[in-house]
């Protein structure tokens, strides 16, 4: 007898529907499972047999083979356990039929209980997709599954409970949309940091805008001390950010039944001996990077020209595009990957280039062999070059009250949806992903902006894309401002932040 179900596998970040094939045959007793099934697939037989037989079921002793289709796609994971547990026990006439619009994943124990699975976000928006209305599943993962809406999540954990539901013996009631029980962590502030307040305003308007920022200074300023406070200033996650966000971190198994939803904008700040492939992705079987885990967020890279030069150099193309296209021999996958670049930085090696002090061990030839592992294109994209100078005695001993990230976030908040009013109705939702054709409409300079914009382009020696990011990071400070257009005070500000000299190679 043959029997069919409906489960989910994953390419990618996009959710696809797989069907699990069981026919039960005459012959010698056997267990195949075909359709490109990877090790864990595979192993899939001896944790089914051992779960139908410790949950009172029979094993069937006949000829067994499982074909996941599509053939074609590999398949990958312990999630299709429960599936061909289903198939066997309903070739086997041990379960009545399934509902047609019903879909089931999960991996077993030995003794029949139901582990979690990752991935299970995009799955579930898949399946609401498909058309799939009931979703069975193990119940540490049924919160993060009512995130998708449309689909009844059915949380089940152990092998006997489905059997009952199945039967209609005992009935399993459908999970709750989830919702957050506890208030989200809590932040660093701002107003912790004393001083800075030009690197402050800075870090406002990269937030205000989500503008690439690169802090430059010697050790002890402040440089991380003031991003890792960053994310107490981004503005809020619209719910469609969010999703995006979590999908990714679900397939990495990074959600948890307690939070299955992103609740504040990622801050990745991997080591600087992050591989190429550890920072935008890949690997045998490619799975996201850093670039993409802070998709919709923060990636800072504390001390910039320590990391791998072919690692900071796969950043180009994503900032640009706001995806990162991973190719191997089975094929291409695409991941997304918009997000704010910080960078922090010391002047020279030993971190002292520049300081009233006058310690700085360095020649001029070392200081830009230093500076100059950061590459002239990559510069280039990053719209804000900050100087984070050292504090003297007198500020440091003072007790300033500081404003704190909560008040920084108000005018944030404000300009962002300035933005998003702007851009309605398309893909984007902040002025640093505004398009080249856009920029004449929102960023039209008047005759004096015009001449400003003259000079600094001849002077400093701007290039096409810098003149557009300067525009951009223009339109931002007049959003802060409430500003309908760009004045010369705005763009005068802009400029300033792309004045400071950086020797590269």
């Amino acid at each position: 007898m043959i029997s069919k179900i409906r489960s989910l596998g994953l390419h990618g970040i996009s959710g696809y529907e797989v069907s699990v094939e069981c026919y039960l045959s005459s012959g010698l007793p056997a267990f195949d499972i075909v359709g490109l099934p990877d090790a864990a697939v595979k192993e899939a037989r001896e944790r089914v047999r051992a779960a139908v037989k410790n949950c009172g079921f029979k094993f069937p002793v006949s000829r067994i083979t499982v074909n996941l289709a599509p053939a074609g796609q590999r398949k990958e994971g312990t999630l299709y356990d429960l599936p061909i547990l289903i198939g066997i026990l309903s070739a086997g006439e041990c379960i009545r039929e399934l509902p047609p619009d019903a879909c089931f994943l999960g991996e077993l124990s030995l003794a029949g209980a139901l582990r979690p699975v990752p991935g299970i976000l995009p799955m579930a928006l898949a399946a609401s997709r498909l058309g799939i209305r009931k979703l069975f599943l193990p119940a540490d993962n049924a919160p993060e599954a009512t995130l998708a809406g449309d689909v009844e999540v059915y949380p089940v954990h152990t092998v006997e409970e489905l059997a009952d539901h199945l039967t209609g013996k005992a009935l399993i009631s459908p999970a709750p949309p989830w919702e957050p029980s506890a208030p989200p962590k809590t932040l660093l502030d701002f107003k912790d940091v004393k001083g800075q307040e030009n690197v402050k305003r800075a870090l406002e308007i990269a937030a205000a805008g989500s503008h690439n920022i690169l802090l430059i200074g010697p050790p002890g300023s402040g440089k991380s001390m003031l991003a890792r406070r960053l994310p107490s200033i981004l503005p809020d996650m619209s719910r469609r950010e969010a999703l995006e966000a979590t999908e990714i971190h679900s397939i990495l198994g990074m959600t948890s039944k307690e939070r299955p939803l992103l609740d504040a904008r990622p801050f990745r700040s991997p080591h600087h001996t992050i591989s190429a492939v550890g920072l935008s992705g890949g690997g045998t079987v490619p799975r996201p990077g850093e670039i993409s885990l802070a998709h919709n967020g923060v990636l800072f890279l504390d001390e910039l020209p320590e990391f791998a030069k072919d690692a900071i150099e796969v950043l180009r193309q994503p900032i640009e595009d706001g995806t990162v296209n991973i190719s191997r021999a089975s094929g291409t996958i695409s991941y997304p990957s918009r997000f704010m670049l910080v960078c922090a930085m010391n002047p020279c090696r030993c971190g002292w280039y520049g300081h009233p002090s006058g310690r700085c061990t360095c020649s001029r030839k070392s200081v830009e062999n230093y500076m100059g592992r950061i590459s002239g294109p990559l510069l280039d994209r990053i719209d804000l070059h900050v100087e984070v100078p050292s504090l003297d005695f007198e500020e440091l001993k003072s007790r300033p009250h500081a404003e704190s990230s909560a008040s920084v976030r108000e005018r944030v908040n404000a300009a962002r949806e300035i933005q998003q009013k702007r851009y309605e109705g398309r893909e984007i939702d902040c002025n640093a992903r505004m398009a080249p054709d856009l920029i004449g409409t929102y960023c039209a300079l008047d005759a004096e902006c015009e001449e400003l914009m003259r000079l600094a382009f001849d002077r400093l020696g701007l290039t096409a894309r810098s003149y557009d990011r300067i525009l951009r990071v223009a339109r931002t400070i007049a959003d802060l401002d409430g500003a309908e257009k760009i004045a010369a005070a705005h763009l005068a500000e802009a400029i300033q932040y792309r004045t400071l000299e950086i020797p590269s190679a």
